[in-house]
Parts: structure tokens; sequence; C-alpha cells
């Protein structure tokens, strides 16, 4: 059995690898990257997958039984057809089983929404594909608050908009182990699932960065308004719209969902405390 995975060269897709060479051996495994090399280090056959060439994934899922689909980096129209550039490929290819990995959000109420909306699309493209389907949500990565530390420590403080709504944070490692068994599971086949932790605060989240890294952070929780200008400086117009959407709707409630983790898996998600532990370990 062969197990394709899209954006291998990422760091989600990097993790799935990871864990399938685990369950099933780097012989069964297939990465698919833009760049070829970028992924060479997985130790696993590589072909070559532009998201934006159908061709590339005629040759790229040849003799595949099972493909995992990482949601694309293009804006969010431009998604849409990308992955369906995979999704038809992978039917003509005799593909038997596709995964996705979408995202959890609020569809309609805030400047997150359009991506959380393409994800929706392609969710809907993948169930009727004809192809047996699973398709996980994942949460907010909790990486970028520890990659972003030295900011935070410099201005003593984590900034955003997100008052007290609680936040389901996962990470890279515990999608990575998650999307290997929903590959390899049939059971698991044809549903939906949240694949988040437990639901925490900012000031929560500052408090365990604290414990780990000793520092001394608070958090301060601005207007919506304000961190989105703030952040469409720093960041320009769309990336910045997007990282001010997503506190939106953390502050909204729209991150603050039951997790189907455990079933998924067969364990509970890991705690917020003990991901930032291993982060730490792991630079």
């Amino acid at each position: 059995m062969k197990i394709a995975v899209t954006s291998a060269s990422g760091k989600l897709g990097a993790s799935v690898v990871k864990h399938l060479i685990t369950e099933i051996g780097k012989e069964n495994v297939i990465g698919i990257a833009r760049n070829v090399e970028k992924a060479k280090h997985l130790g696993v056959e590589i072909r070559k997958g532009d998201y934006n060439r159908r061709e590339d994934f005629n040759i790229a899922l040849k003799g595949v039984d099972t493909v995992l689909l990482v949601s694309g980096m293009d804006e969010p129209q431009k998604r849409i057809e990308q992955h369906r550039n995979v999704i038809e490929a992978a039917k003509s290819n005799g593909v038997k089983k596709i995964v996705y990995t979408s995202i959890v959000g609020d569809e309609n109420e805030n400047a997150f929404s359009p991506v959380v909306q393409s994800n929706r699309q392609t969710e809907k493209d993948v169930q009727n594909s004809g192809l047996n389907w699973i398709i996980g949500r994942n949460g907010i990565y909790i990486e970028p608050d520890i990659e972003y530390l030295e900011s935070y420590i410099k201005e003593e403080e984590i900034r955003n908009c997100a008052a007290d709504g609680k936040c389901t944070y996962t990470s890279r490692a515990e999608l990575g182990f998650a999307y290997s068994k929903m590959l390899l599971n049939k059971n698991l086949n044809g549903q939906v699932y949240n694949l988040v932790g437990e639901p925490i605060t900012q000031s929560q989240l500052a408090e365990y960065i604290n414990k780990v890294f000793d520092t001394d952070l608070v958090f301060n929780s601005i207007s919506v308004e304000a961190y989105a200008k703030e952040r469409k400086e720093a960041l320009g117009e769309f990336i910045g719209s997007v990282i001010a959407g997503i506190y939106e709707g953390i502050k909204n409630g729209a991150n603050n969902l039951p997790s189907d983790f455990e079933k998924v898996t067969g364990r509970k998600h890991k705690k917020p405390l003990e991901m930032i532990k291993e982060i730490k370990k792991a630079y």
C-alpha cells in the first residue's frame, strides 16, 4: 500500500511523513513537493508536485492508494483550483482514498473567514470526489507563538485582540500523528474530525510560556481595529488581515470546539504545557 503526502517539504507534511515511516516503513511512503530538493532529507521517494500544475499530479499519484492533500498557502480563490488539480488527478489515477487537512474557524464573521470558506469548498470537493475520504479540521498551531518568543520578550507582552476567548491549540507533531492514523484506519472514513487540543486563554498561554522559558510575559488585549491596523502595517494587507481575523475568531469563540483527537488516535491530545516543553526541547 503506497501513501503519498503533498507539501512534504512543509512542516506539517514532513511531520506526517515521519509518523507514517514509523507505522508502515519508508518504502510505502511517497512525499510530493514543489521543490523536490527541499524534501530529500525525509528519506522517502520524493516526486514533484506543484499545486498549479495538474500534469505534475498525473505523474506524482501513479501507483498511489491513499493521498494526503495538505491545504495550500495561496490566496483563498486560488487554493480551491489548486486543490482540485490534486483531487482530479487522484480520481484519474485510481487513488482509493483522499484525506484533507482543513481548518477550524468561523466562515462568515471576520477577516480570516475567506480562508475558512475556501477550505470548506475543498471539503465539499473531497466529499463529492467519489473516493473514500476523511477531513481533519486543524486547530491553531502553537509553534508560531514559540517562534515569536523573542519579539514577545522584547515587548514584554503577548498582544492581540483575542480578549478572554479560548483557543484549542494543537501542534504539527500532534497533527502528524493524527493524520497518520487517518490515512491508515479505514474505520475513520467518511467523517470530519476537529483535530484540536484543550481550550486555553491567551493569559494561560502567557503563563505556560513563562513557566517553560522562565519569561515574564503578560497578555494585553487590544481592540480588533487596533490589532488589524498593527498587523497590516507589519505584515502587509493580506497576511495582516488574516492574522487579525484569526484572533478575532478566538475572541468570538470560533476556536473553542470539542476535540475529536482521541476518537482518531486512541489517546488524549497533549496538553498545551507539554507541547510547549516539547517544542523547547526540539529547538
